[in-house]
């Protein structure tokens, strides 16, 4: 049986499949562990991006621009009293 095209040209199908039948014996718990973790990195990936571009924004700066690419406009100046077009994001 022909191995399926592979997700990605640089990946060879052999090491995907084997990516995928890690995937399938994973328990819904893992699957969301592993969900959760590739959030966070995002999230850690994001306030890195940040930090270099806001490099004297305060720790709650950092916050309220990272929650700002997240919720519109008019809620963050809502809840948060945060402009993003005003103060970047």
């Amino acid at each position: 049986m022909p191995m399926p095209r592979t997700q990605s040209p640089d990946t060879d199908p052999a090491l995907e499949e084997r990516l995928f039948d890690r995937y399938r014996r994973m328990s819904a718990e893992e699957k969301l562990e592993h969900i959760g973790a590739l959030g966070r990195l995002v999230e850690e990936v994001a306030l890195a991006g940040l930090r270099v571009k806001y490099p004297e924004a305060t720790e709650e700066e950092t916050r309220l621009r990272l929650v700002s690419r997240w919720i519109d406009r008019d809620t963050m100046i809502r809840l948060y009293g945060w402009d993003p077009e005003e103060k970047g994001s």
